[in-house]
């Protein structure tokens, strides 16, 4: 992490501080970090984010699970229209090592497994977990209420019109024929 910027929302909890019992966390961005994730994250705003966590010491690490909720305002992918959207989203996070991460190998996730996140060793950066929590939670291609009728102006046609048994209807009539 020593080569990377200091993430926009960060809120380190050390790790000698985090015990076999868990500790209940709440952290909460201010106007200044909302707008900088704002840009980040190529929102138009970022109204709300707070994250509560139980932090605690287990067998596998540091593991934090929670809530991340936040008030965001998405630009529409077609329309550039503003939409508000908010999020409510589970986390179930186990920090582990950044050297610990690198040999990690690839696998498959069970649906009960905890999403990893790396640390530099010091402590574990709550305010980044719950802006990321937040980020892959939006819809990356929002769309609004004026979408469908800006597509179809364009000459966009929906997934409906373009079944692929459009693409043969002209040959249908050709083989109705004697």
């Amino acid at each position: 992490m020593s080569g990377e910027p200091t993430p926009e929302f960060s809120r380190i909890e050390r790790i000698d501080t985090i015990g076999a019992g868990a500790r209940s966390i709440s952290i909460t961005a201010d106007e200044t970090e909302r707008a900088a994730l704002a840009a980040r994250f190529g929102l138009l705003a970022v109204d709300r984010l707070e994250a509560r966590f139980a932090v605690q010491r287990d067998a596998s690490g540091i593991v934090a699970r929670g809530r991340v909720e936040a008030a965001v305002v998405q630009a529409c992918s077609v329309t550039d229209d503003p939409l508000p959207v908010t999020v409510s989203e589970e986390v179930a996070l186990r920090f582990v090592t950044e050297r610990e991460a690198a040999a990690e190998e690839e696998i498959e996730l069970d649906g009960d497994a905890l999403d990893t996140m790396a640390y530099d060793g010091n402590g574990v950066d709550l305010g980044e977990a719950a802006a990321e929590t937040m980020a892959l939670a939006l819809d990356p291609f929002p769309r609004g209420p004026n979408a469908a009728a800006a597509l179809r102006a364009a000459g966009v046609i929906s997934e409906e019109e373009a079944k692929p048994a459009g693409a043969l209807a002209g040959l249908k009539g050709l083989f109705g024929k004697d």
